[in-house]
């Protein structure tokens, strides 16, 4: 409903902060790293997702749109609702949440507040599948038309959107030549 908002901050709470967007003040329950950053009166923008209950309509808000994308599909697995889902943004950023799902890592989402063993175990079964294409999707957003060209190229050699993420990470951001990019892509697949 709502994609984001932007404003000034006009209070803040332990769990969420009342942006203020021309007269109106929008109350949105962010996580701490978001809380964090917040200082009243400073111009703030947070990518939100609008939940909508039969007793209430609740805002929650992010600093990333990638942040928000990888809230929806925790917010997707039966069991985990949306304050659960932002205490896990609450516990560890994006890559480590990603990075946690990838290596199956229950100890990690058990550590956060009503998120039990069989309900963390159950959010990393669902999402395992899902963390290439978050994988991709971020060095999409990060890189610029090169990446994309590099990752098109070995996906059209056979290689899955993973082993082609997983190759772009390893290769030194400073060589701007797509070949070159290419070339040791090839390499490190072929190792």
């Amino acid at each position: 409903m709502i994609g984001f908002i932007k404003g000034k901050v006009k209070y803040f709470d332990n769990a969420s902060i009342v942006i203020d967007t021309q007269g109106v003040g929008y109350k949105v329950t962010v996580p701490s790293e978001v809380l964090g950053k917040a200082k009243i009166n400073q111009e703030i923008e947070v990518y939100t997702y609008t939940h909508v209950r039969e007793d209430a309509l609740e805002l929650f808000g992010f600093s990333d749109p990638l942040d928000l994308k990888l809230f929806e599909q925790i917010i997707g697995v039966s069991g985990i609702g949306p304050r659960i889902a932002v205490n896990i943004f609450s516990f560890g950023n994006r890559d480590s949440i990603i990075s946690a799902i990838a290596k199956a890592d229950v100890s990690f989402f058990t550590a956060i507040p009503r998120l039990g063993t069989k309900n963390a175990q159950k959010l990393i079964i669902e999402l395992k599948s899902k963390v290439g294409s978050l994988e991709e999707l971020d060095l999409l957003q990060e890189g610029d038309g090169e990446a994309k060209e590099v990752l098109a190229v070995l996906k059209s050699f056979g290689f899955s959107s993973k082993e082609a993420g997983e190759a772009l990470k390893n290769i030194d951001k400073k060589i701007e030549s797509v070949e070159e990019k290419i070339r040791l892509a090839l390499k490190y697949l072929g190792k």
